[in-house]
């Protein structure tokens, strides 16, 4: 069982960290292209602070899908 069939939560942190990993393909295809291409700076580039409380919840997704792992 992961994390995503825990419920709301599970399912949130699943979402986000999905678009974290499409966020930092990406940014890594963008720095092949010499384009910016970070949809979180995109949408809330002009909010530093919630891009900065956007890729810690993606990081708590992440440790909470980590953690769901290694439970099973």
């Amino acid at each position: 069982m992961c994390a995503c069939s825990k419920g709301p939560v599970g399912m949130v942190a699943c979402i986000l960290v999905l678009v974290g990993a499409l966020n930092w393909g990406l940014v890594g295809l963008g720095a092949f292209l010499n384009k910016n291409l970070n949809v979180v700076t995109m949408l809330v580039g002009t909010w530093p602070r919630v891009e900065a409380i956007v890729y810690i919840l993606v990081g708590l997704s992440a440790l909470l899908m980590l953690v769901e792992w290694v439970k099973k």
